[in-house]
Formats: structure tokens, sequence, C-alpha cells
């Protein structure tokens, strides 16, 4: 009697964490994935070793990027590497670049998040953002490899939006 009721406690636990590495499974592959920014491409925003919250739940589920997001992505070259950009333009936005100065749509981009150290001061485009695409760009715009370099970033690459530096707790920020 003993024996069946440990085994009983025994199969308990077991459904107990079958379950929970099933709804763990569930959260990080659709809902939400810990990340770590590796680099300076978005500073003074995010700095190095910054541990992130990324909601992968939000582009998949409710809507898609937005200028101003700032979002994890697969390296349009090596879909293995993840990084870190912000989004700059979306479809049919024509993005330009003026002496460091970005213009969508020949808008002047409000980008107060670029103080003067980190703004570079190179031309590009005009250039059209294709259908399905985005263009991205670290905040630090002198040391960022982005779709400056390596082209506009197919929606399918967006992972999800980053939603919380959690890590250092000092510096703990919602965006």
């Amino acid at each position: 009697m003993m024996l069946a009721r440990v085994g009983e406690e025994v199969v308990a636990w077991l459904k107990t964490f079958a379950s929970a590495a099933v709804y763990a499974t569930l959260i990080v592959t659709f809902g939400f994935q810990v990340a770590r920014v590796e680099g300076k491409s978005m500073e003074p925003t995010l700095e190095d070793q910054d541990r992130l919250i990324v909601n992968k739940a939000l582009y998949r589920f409710f809507g898609l990027p937005e200028p101003g997001d700032i979002v994890m992505l697969y390296y349009p070259r090596d879909p293995d590497k993840s990084f870190v950009k912000r989004v700059i333009a979306g479809e049919g936005d024509t993005v330009r670049i003026e002496d460091g100065r970005v213009y969508v749509n020949e808008v002047l981009l409000p980008d107060e998040y670029v103080p003067p150290d980190y703004r570079s001061h190179e031309n590009h485009g005009p250039e059209v953002v294709q259908e399905a695409h985005y263009f991205v760009m670290g905040d630090n715009r002198n040391n960022s490899s982005d779709s400056r370099y390596w082209g506009q970033v197919p929606e399918k690459y967006v992972i999800g939006k980053v939603h919380l530096r959690w890590w250092p707790l000092t510096h703990a920020t919602v965006f």
C-alpha cells in the first residue's frame, strides 16, 4: 500500500515536470526569448552584455514591426547569427542618409537617441524598402553593421521586439 502511494506520487511529479517542460518549450518557441547584446552597435541605448527579453509573439500574432522598434533579427548573410537593431523604415519607404542625418520619405528622422558622438557623417541612398523587408540600423551609427552595408532584412528574419533590458538591474528598461 505504501509502495503504491509512492509510485502514484512519483508519477504525479513526472507529469508535473513534463507539463512544465512543454509549457517552457511553448513559451520559448512562440512567446519570449532571453538574449544578450554582443557588441557596441546599439550604444548608448543598449550596451555590450546587456540581457534582454524579446517578445516573439507580438509580431507573429499581433502586428508588424514599426519604425523605432528595437528588434532581434537573423543576420541576412548568415541566419545562424542574430543581431539587435532599430527599425528605421518598412516596405515602400524611401531611406536617404545625408551627412549622417536619416530621412524617411524625405522627412528627417527624429533620432534623438543618437548622441552627436555616435552619429556618422556618410551618405546613403536613396533606397526604397522592398516588399516584406525592413531597413535597420544600430544606434551607434559610427560602429554598426546594418542595412547600410548588408542590405534590407526580410520580414521572416525578424525574431521579435526587444521589450525589456533586465540586466544589469541598475539599467533595467522597458522599451
